[in-house]
């Protein structure tokens, strides 16, 4: 007796197969590509995902590149990453100028500087739309801005219980945390994907009740206005504070070095949001502050914050805002 053949159904292991199933957060997109949007996708793609981002022109799109690839082979030089593992990298991040590209995205994160295009609530909810008119009805829709309520931002999408905010930390490359901030529509369903991509990404989840400033922001900005009026009183100097931080309570960087990192034009108006809100002197920007950003004085992309930088982003000494 002849024994039966049998036959096994290959679709599922055609290449071409177009309707076959895949991963969740197989492709995520980033509008905005500054420092926070460059190290999003850099941190993603290094976990296996596709990665799309909208600049506003192709000039930026190029700086991304550059900034990105020059993070990287600065993880290669101290053995965080191979040669291999950086092409890998870089040929999941596409940059692009058209929304459309946005479209397959299980996850869409908006991270643009405000401080560049003089970005406000009214400009990031046409962001936002201009994200739903292209994703599909279950991409998740964050905004990565510490000081914008998410209830808000998101009150006139069709799905805006698919939105969230989240704060990804680029202070330090160990700062493997991230704030999550759920709207007053945000559905279980959606936090929890959420949830998953961060864990998916090797970050801390840290739930946060919406608030401006979050939890990181507002302990921070009064951390850098107390410094600052340590040093206006002559107290003690720049590198001296910082390193009273760093030594004496195991700071990676002490809270000049931070604020020359984030930016100092970002920082001041992180402090003037907060300060509208609560009215609490804590919030104001201090005087000294105000000064260096009005000096044009931003910290490390400026060359020169509270210290001084080479071309290359390395700390010279501090800077005298008077030289």
């Amino acid at each position: 007796m002849a024994s039966e053949v049998i036959y096994e159904p290959i679709e599922e292991f055609g290449l071409i197969k177009k309707d076959r199933s895949k991963a969740l957060f197989s492709k995520i997109g980033i509008v905005g590509c500054g420092l926070i949007g460059q190290n999003l996708a850099r941190v993603a793609s290094f976990y296996g995902m596709e990665v799309v981002f909208i600049e506003v022109s192709e000039e930026k799109i190029l700086d991304s590149y550059k900034n990105i690839e020059k993070v990287l082979d600065e993880r290669i030089e101290h053995w965080g990453i191979t040669p291999g593992e950086k092409r890998a990298i870089k040929s999941r991040i596409n940059g692009t100028l058209d929304y459309n590209d946005l479209k397959g995205c299980d996850f869409v994160i908006e991270a643009i500087r405000a401080v560049d295009r003089g970005i406000k609530i009214k400009e990031r909810k046409q962001i936002f739309h201009r994200i739903e008119e292209v994703v599909d009805d279950d991409c998740i829709i964050a905004t990565n801005s510490t000081t914008i309520i998410i209830t808000e931002l998101s009150s006139d999408l069709k799905h805006r219980e698919r939105c969230v905010s989240l704060h990804f930390f680029v202070s330090s490359q160990e700062a493997r945390i991230m704030e999550v901030v759920r709207s007053l529509y945000t559905s279980d369903e959606s936090y929890q994907k959420v949830c998953k991509f961060i864990t998916l990404i090797n970050r801390k989840i840290v739930p946060v009740e919406e608030s401006p400033g979050l939890v990181s922001v507002r302990l921070f900005v009064v951390l850098l206005n107390e410094a600052c009026e340590i040093l206006m009183e002559n107290i003690s100097t720049i590198d001296d504070i910082d390193q009273t931080m760093k030594i004496g309570f195991g700071m990676r960087l002490g809270p000049f070095e931070v604020a020359d990192k984030m930016g100092l034009e970002k920082i001041v108006r992180w402090m003037d949001n907060i300060y509208d809100e609560f009215g609490d002197r804590r919030y104001k920007p201090n005087p000294y502050l105000r000064k260096l950003v009005r000096a044009k004085h931003l910290g490390i992309d400026a060359g020169q914050g509270f210290y001084k930088y080479d071309e290359n982003g390395k700390k010279i000494n501090p800077a005298n805002i008077n030289s």
